[in-house]
């Protein structure tokens, strides 16, 4: 296979991972049935409290900058930038090779592919981003919570959008003491996982508006 054949395949395969999560960034597939792995928690007074921190830990962010490593389940591997504004407004820059950029402006979510100069949009609330950008984050409105975990210093909690399923769930992880979030895993409707780990996070500096507005295509801005 020559090279430039490779890296249009490439770009497919990322593009179709992108659309086909909707959600959240990139995220031979085997077919899981989502309820025969969603089922609500039966949550204990421990799982309780500790969602609650959470809700508070989440809701206390006004803006997030961290750069990010992406590992898809097929082993590939993205970095790139991610900034977030809550409510509703979230950023994702992905570095060369990959060609995509996410920008999610409270009502849309845009993907934008600048070598194929093709862009594609779908609701927010289609979207896994939308229980990390909603304004509150309530994890008991809406939200199914499958799966509360502990370990050494770790705190993990899997949840769907109770009225959406087959926008996905996600896996967020925090480290403890204190409480942060470091990683989170979405999955789609076809059990198929990408993991985003979070590095160099700043909270609460001002980000610009531009960042968060929509993507324009080359057509768009008169470019060829």
């Amino acid at each position: 296979m020559s090279n430039s054949i490779r890296t249009a395949f490439s770009r497919r395969r990322i593009l179709r991972n992108l659309t086909s999560t909707a959600g959240l960034m990139a995220f031979g597939a085997v077919l899981i049935p989502v309820g025969a792995r969603t089922a609500a928690a039966a949550l204990t007074e421990t799982d309780r409290a500790d969602l609650a921190r959470v809700e508070r830990y989440l809701n206390g962010i006004d803006t997030l900058r961290a750069r990010f490593n992406q590992v898809a389940e097929d082993g590939s591997v993205a970095y790139g930038t991610i900034y977030l504004r809550r409510p509703g407004q979230m950023r994702v820059e992905y570095e060369p090779p990959v060609p995509v950029l996410l920008v999610a402006d409270g009502t849309l979510v845009s993907y934008y592919d600048s070598e194929l100069d093709q862009l594609s949009q779908v609701p927010l609330r289609s979207t896994p981003a939308w229980f990390l950008l909603r304004d509150p984050i309530d994890l008991t409105d809406d939200i199914t919570v499958t799966d509360v975990e502990r370990g050494p210093g770790v705190l993990r909690v899997d949840m769907y959008q109770s009225d959406n399923r087959d926008a996905g769930s996600v896996e967020l992880v925090f480290s403890e003491d204190p409480l942060e979030l470091r990683q989170w895993t979405i999955t789609d409707a076809r059990g198929r996982d990408v993991h985003i780990t979070l590095e160099n996070v700043s909270y609460g500096a001002p980000l610009a508006n531009a960042l968060f507005a929509t993507p324009r295509t080359r057509r768009q801005s008169g470019r060829f």
